[in-house]
């Protein structure tokens, strides 16, 4: 699952960037992609989606605007959006899965654990951005609905390297995730 490794929170003049840390990961998040695919396996893209000028939403008192509803923020970025562009219409029909998601887990109010169990996924590798705020709720809310998680530690980055330690140390220990 790629979480968030779009523009906007990855690029260099991204809204709400993690800079070189986030930007030092797109090789490692594409090579996973690429193996996921490679074993026939399903790749989901959960991409933040905010909708302009909407002072209720709850990170609109904690962060920049950002990910805006059609905006080239939430375009996937580098490699991994190239990759990810390439390809074709019937892999990317058969074995992806794109969720919109508006709050920090990819797993809140969306379809991603019916998309799962359908397909009878039980082990989860998570991989993109932010470790310590939208990759740890989403490890949080897997682990709560009994999926095994993986997280690789070159194929995740945030904003302050302490959170991001942090945040897999607590995946590891509290969430039982293999940090690989």
């Amino acid at each position: 699952m790629v979480v968030d490794y779009d523009v906007d929170f990855v690029a260099p003049d991204g809204r709400l960037t993690c800079g070189p840390a986030a930007q030092a990961i797109d090789g490692a998040v594409a090579a996973w992609i690429r193996r996921f695919l490679d074993r026939g396996g399903w790749v989901v893209a959960a991409i933040d989606l905010h909708e302009p000028d909407d002072p209720y939403h709850p990170e609109s008192r904690l962060f920049p605007p950002h990910n805006l509803r059609g905006t080239p923020g939430r375009a996937l970025y580098g490699e991994t959006g190239r990759l990810w562009e390439a390809l074709s219409p019937e892999v990317r029909a058969a074995r992806t899965h794109w969720i919109d998601k508006t709050c920090y887990s990819a797993f809140a109010g969306t379809d991603l654990d019916v998309w799962l169990r359908r397909r009878g996924v039980t082990d989860l590798c998570l991989v993109g951005v932010c470790t310590d705020i939208c990759v740890l709720h989403t490890a949080i809310d897997a682990y709560n609905r009994g999926y095994r998680l993986t997280v690789p530690r070159d194929a995740v980055a945030s904003f302050h390297e302490e959170a991001h330690r942090w945040a897999l140390d607590h995946m590891e220990r509290v969430l039982g995730a293999s940090i690989v």
